[in-house]
Formats: C-alpha cells, structure tokens, sequence
C-alpha cells in the first residue's frame, strides 16, 4: 500500500513491454524498496569492448569510443560501501543537464546518451588530478577542509585560510584544493597546485588553463543552483585528453555523489545556531557511517534497507531541485534494459 495522500501513477508502457515510468514525488519508499533486488551492482559486456571498473561507472572501450555504465554502486571514503536503487540513473541524468549547461566554458566528452545509466564518450586520456573547488568549508573525511581546519592547519592545499572560521561557513572566496587520483582501491590525496607542478603531474600552462576553467564551472553551478534555492558547497571535477589533443571535462559533473548541496533558505538560521546543514548529498550516508565508526578504514558496517531507501530518495530528491525537472525512475531490472538499449 503506498503511504496516505501518495498517488502512484503508473503508465501504459508496461503492456507495451517498456518499462514502468513513475513521477519521482509520487514514488512511495515501499516501491523504492521494491527496486533494491534489481539495482546495478555489476556489469559483464565483453562485446563492448575492453572494461576497467570505477568504484561507481564500468568503462568499456572500443574503437575511440567509451561507453560509460553508471552502476547504482556508492561509495563513500574511497570504499564501495552498497547499491541505492535509482542512483545512476540520478547521476547520469544529472551529469547530462550539467553537461549541456556548461559545455560554453570547457568542452566534454558527450556523445549520446542511449540509455538512463549510460553515456557514450570520447575516448580520453584522464588527468591523474581531481579538481576540487570548495566555496564554504566543511566534511566529515579525512580529506575535508573542515578536518584538516579543526586540528589547527592554517594552509590547506596551498590556500591560506583565516582565523576563526566555524563548520560550514562560506569562505571569503572560493578555493582549490587538488586530489590525486589513486589507484584502484588506493586513496586519494589532498595536495597543493605547486605539489601537482612539482610531481610533473600537470605542466604550468594546463593548471593555469584548468584552475581559470574549474572556478568559472563552479560559479556557473552557484548561479544555477541559487535559481533553485540551493546552494553549491563544494565539488570536484575531472578531466581528461581529447583525441584531438583538447583539456576537456570528463566522467560527471554537480552530482550528489562528486559536491555537496544545501538549502539555502535554512543556511543562516542554521550556521548562527550551531546546527548542522539540510543536506541533499550522499553526506547523509557519510555521516551515518562516521556515527557508526566507520571512517574508510576496517569492514563496511551492513547498511539497512531504511537507510538505502532514504538514500535513494534524497538522490531523487536532488535530481528535481537541481533540474528544476520532475525525475522519470526507470522501475525493473537495470541489467535487462542494459541489455536491450546497448544491443548486446
């Protein structure tokens, strides 16, 4: 029974043999539940082309082209931790809206999208950086600003930051705080843009060329954001080299899962009284897991089918705000529709 007041709206695809299509704010947490069984945890496409797996996308590449699966798998301090139904269709529709929005500033590496979890791209060199841009400081990691702050460092990634900052505070501009890009089941490591020039990692003319490009990407998704009643804390951005030899954007873009997000409307109430931020991100899980102990380190605590649901909901929840579009969830099993809309 879906929860009093719910309408399900249940389109006439099915006896068509497509797929259900649900409206996100008419989806009950019963029928999120229901989807559990059927989230994307894997994928095994051989005919696709050679595969690497990410922590959240499979990549298969084939004659200049990759095709990017985005799996329902999060992950949460550099670890897989569990699936949440519905999130990479979330992600990769997000990363579509984004894409096209922004794609005036820095190119990207978009083909089509022939399905709701993938996307087929230019095949490209990645950067072996994360561009991390930070407009307010805050986190939970070990990787965070806020940490690294509280236990009394002054100069975080080459930033200098003032005294007397509290948690969740804007910061007087926004920043970048680069990440090297670890290797499979590695961690990521937080460090300077002289560091990156340093290691050989970028040469002048790319960073100069990409800090200029990540803090005009950021202020565009301040500005669309703030349309929406949202604010844009911080986000990361990952490149890569074109065939054509371009710096362009790669992977996703202001998604739940790479920034977080606030309401703006409760921002200031919530910073003068000490309280944390309503969140719309996967800090939820995050902080969760940190309640729990779990900080990157040890076993992945069991996560609850409540908890997965709630997830799935806020990931649904984000898609509309961010949009400004209503969320179509794709009801059934991910791996068949792969099948189908990929051929193979």
């Amino acid at each position: 029974m879906a929860p009093s007041g719910v309408k399900i709206m249940q389109s006439n695809l099915a006896s068509l043999g497509r797929p259900t299509v649900y409206l996100a704010h008419m989806i009950p947490t019963n029928l999120i539940a229901k989807q559990i069984p059927y989230t994307l945890n894997a994928t095994d496409f051989p005919d696709l082309g050679k595969k690497y797996e990410g922590k959240v996308r499979d990549n298969y590449t084939k004659d200049g082209k990759r095709v990017i699966i985005v799996t329902d798998r999060l992950s949460a301090f550099d670890r897989v931790i569990t699936t949440i139904p519905f999130k990479g269709q979330v992600l990769n529709q997000i990363s579509e809206f984004w894409f096209k929005n922004t794609s005036d500033i820095i190119g990207n590496h978009v083909i089509e999208y022939p399905d709701p979890n993938v996307v087929i791209a230019k095949e490209c060199k990645p950067l072996m950086v994360e561009m991390v841009v930070r407009g307010y400081i805050t986190g939970v990691t070990s990787t965070s600003a806020w940490y690294h702050y509280e236990k009394g460092v002054r100069n975080f990634c080459g930033n200098v930051l003032p005294e007397g900052l509290r948690k969740n505070q804007r910061l007087p501009k926004p920043i970048i705080t680069p990440s090297t890009k670890a290797e499979h089941g590695g961690h990521d490591e937080s460090v300077s843009g002289e560091e990156i020039l340093q290691r050989g990692i970028l040469k002048k003319d790319e960073w100069d060329f990409l800090s200029q490009a990540v803090l005009r990407l950021y202020q565009r998704g301040v500005e669309i954001c703030a349309k929406q009643g949202i604010i844009l804390v911080d986000t990361k951005y990952e490149l890569g080299i074109s065939p054509s030899g371009e710096i362009i954007l790669i992977d996703e873009i202001h998604t739940p899962d790479s920034s977080r997000f606030w309401f703006a409307n409760e921002y200031e109430a919530r910073l003068k009284a000490g309280e944390e931020q309503k969140k719309i991100d996967k800090e939820y899980l995050r902080e969760w897991l940190a309640d729990k102990g779990f900080r990157g380190e040890g076993e992945v605590p069991a996560i609850p089918d409540e908890i997965r649901v709630e997830t799935a909901r806020r990931y649904i929840e984000a898609y509309e705000l961010i949009t400004g579009q209503e969320f179509k969830a794709e009801v059934g099993p991910v791996s068949e529709r792969l099948k189908k809309n990929l051929k193979v």
